[in-house]
C-alpha cells in the first residue's frame, strides 16, 4: 500500500491534470462554438470549404509534380531528340481529347512511365529503359495509356479528392477535439487519483478517448479506401482507352509483362504505369483494398479478353 503522502500528492497531480485538460476542453468548446454562431448559411460554408480544399489540392498537386520531376532528376526530351516518338503521340492525341505532352526522360529504380498535369499540356514522363525494352508498337500503347490519363486528369482529381476528403476528416478531428481533451484529462486524473497513472488508457474514460481516437482513423481509413478504387478504376479506364486508340490491346499487355518481368519494383513514384503481381496479393484482400493499382494478372487477362473479343475469337495469348 502506497503511503499517504504519496497518494495524496498523486491524487493532486490527478486534479491538476482533470482540471486542465478540462478547463482547455471547455475553452475550445467555447471557441468552436463562438465560430458556430457566427457561421455563414449552410450554402455558403460550404462553397468556403469546398474552395479552400481545392484550391489547397490543385497547389499541392502543381508543387508535387515540380518536387518530383526534380527529384528524379527528370530531364526534358526535347522533339529534335526524339522526332518520330512526338509524332507517333501527335497522333495518338488527334484521337483523343488531350494535347501533346512534354516529354521527360528519367533513371528510375525500375522500368516505368507516368503522366503528371491536369490543365493545359501534361507531361508524360519515361524512364530510359523502357526505349530499349519495349517496341515500337508496345511503347506507343504506354504513351496511350499515360495520355488517357491527361485525356481525363486523373491525377488532378484524385488529389483533388483527395484534399478534399482531408479537409473532412480535418473538420470531423476538430470538432470532436474537446471530447477528446475532456476524456483524457478525465482518465489521466482517474488514473493518478487511483494511483496508478500508467494505467490511464484502460480506464473507462481511457477507453473512450480510444473509441474517439478510432472514430477519426476511421474516416482516415475509409478517404484512403476510397481514393485507392479510385485510382484503381482509372487504372482500368486508362487501359480500356490506350486499346481502343491504338486498336491493339496485346500491345499494351506485352508491355506491361515485358516490364514486370524486368524488374519486380519494390519502390513506386505513384506512378499510373505502376505494375506489380506479388502472389502473396491474391489471397490478401486487405492489401488489394489498399493498392493504388490493380494486379497485373487482372489488367493483362482484361486486355487478352478485348483483344479476342475484337477478333471474334478466344482470349489471345501473349507470345
Amino acid at each position: 500500500m502506497k503511503r499517504p503522502g504519496l497518494r495524496l500528492a498523486m491524487a493532486a497531480v490527478g486534479t491538476l491534470l482533470l482540471v486542465g485538460y478540462v478547463g482547455t476542453a471547455v475553452l475550445a468548446y467555447w471557441v468552436l462554438a463562438a465560430l458556430w454562431a457566427t457561421r455563414p448559411d449552410p450554402t455558403t460554408a460550404l462553397a468556403v470549404v469546398a474552395v479552400a480544399a481545392v484550391v489547397l489540392g490543385a497547389l499541392s498537386y502543381a508543387l508535387g509534380t515540380r518536387r518530383l520531376l526534380a527529384r528524379l532528376d527528370a530531364e526534358p526530351l526535347a522533339r529534335e531528340r526524339a522526332p518520330g516518338l512526338y509524332e507517333r503521340a501527335s497522333a495518338l492525341c488527334e484521337r483523343m481529347d488531350a494535347d501533346v505532352p512534354a516529354f521527360y526522360v528519367s533513371r528510375m529504380p525500375t522500368p516505368n512511365a507516368f503522366a503528371l498535369g491536369g490543365v493545359g499540356t501534361g507531361v508524360v514522363v519515361l524512364d530510359r529503359s523502357l526505349f530499349r525494352l519495349l517496341t515500337a508498337a508496345e511503347l506507343d500503347a504506354i504513351i496511350a495509356h499515360e495520355l488517357a490519363h491527361l485525356e481525363n486528369h486523373d491525377g488532378l482529381v484524385q488529389t483533388l479528392a483527395f484534399s478534399v476528403g482531408e479537409t473532412l476528416t480535418g473538420l470531423l478531428s476538430i470538432t470532436l477535439f474537446p471530447a477528446v481533451l475532456s476524456t483524457t484529462g478525465l482518465a489521466k486524473g482517474w488514473a493518478w487519483i487511483a494511483g496508478r497513472p500508467g494505467a490511464w488508457r484502460r480506464t473507462p474514460f481511457g477507453r473512450l478517448r480510444r473509441a474517439l481516437d478510432g472514430v477519426i482513423a476511421l474516416g482516415l481509413v475509409a478517404l484512403t479506401l476510397a481514393v485507392n478504387a479510385h485510382s484503381r478504376s482509372r487504372e482500368f479506364a486508362a487501359d480500356d482507352r490506350a486499346a481502343e486508340v491504338t486498336g491493339d490491346p496485346m500491345a499494351l499487355a506485352r508491355a506491361l509483362r515485358k516490364i514486370e518481368r524486368a524488374s519486380r519494383p519494390a519502390w513506386s513514384v505513384l506512378s499510373p504505369l505502376y505494375v506489380h503481381s506479388d502472389d502473396d496479393d491474391a489471397g490478401d484482400p486487405i492489401r488489394r483494398w489498399f493498392s493504388t493499382h490493380p494486379d497485373l494478372d487482372e489488367r493483362v487477362e482484361r486486355l487478352r479478353e478485348k483483344a479476342g473479343r475484337s477478333k471474334g475469337g478466344s482470349p489471345v495469348r501473349i507470345e
